[in-house]
């Protein structure tokens, strides 16, 4: 016997939590709103997540991150020019008009609501994270190789200023400051890269 059939997608199902916890983050989100959210029922929800809530979690901002590197990469080698591409991508963030960016990063938000409470979910992020760095690096590597941009500061240094710029700008996105000082910072911080 295989048990009880699956009705609904996992990873559709995943993508919506993903939503509720980048608004509301971990502790806030109510298992009634994931439940509405994700379409499904108590009983469907504890079946094929076992570890409950913390485990969805967990699942969320694994597939969240693995859809943002993957789109990331995808989008760089079809570009010419990825140090443009990527400037174009953090000045991206400036617009208000996209409201998921008035969120602020959802794994940025995730590491510090559980940096203290919980040293698994802190690793996970950072890890996260770093795959993002590891994505700056690289693109400033390249641009450098081929003479696109012209420093000696190390592409290791630079992509760390880059992930610092991505979490900064995120936080400061979610103060309210307009497109054009958003803007105006980020590419101050992108013209001090080359």
């Amino acid at each position: 016997m295989a048990g009880r059939p699956k009705i609904f997608d996992e990873q559709e199902v995943i993508s919506k939590a993903a939503e509720v916890f980048w608004e509301k983050g971990y502790e806030a989100a109510s298992a009634e709103e994931l439940l509405k959210a994700m379409g499904i029922g108590k009983g469907s929800f504890y079946l094929f997540f076992k570890g409950g809530k913390k485990e969805l979690y967990e699942k969320s901002l694994q597939q969240f991150a693995s859809n943002l590197l993957s789109r990331l990469k995808k989008e760089i080698a079809e570009n010419e020019n990825s140090f443009e591409y990527l400037k174009s991508f953090f000045l991206e963030l400036s617009d208000s008009a996209n409201i998921n960016k008035a969120k602020g990063c959802f794994m940025g938000n995730a590491l510090v609501e559980m940096a203290a409470k919980d040293a698994y979910t802190r690793k996970m992020i950072a890890k996260l994270l770093f795959e993002l760095e590891k994505i700056f690096v690289d693109v400033i590597q390249t641009s450098k190789d081929k003479n696109v941009i012209k420093t000696d500061k190390s592409a290791e240094l630079l992509g760390s200023h880059l992930l610092n710029l991505w979490n900064g700008i995120n936080i400061t996105r979610r103060m309210n400051r307009n497109d054009a000082s958003l803007a105006a910072l980020i590419k101050f911080n992108l013209d001090m890269i080359g």
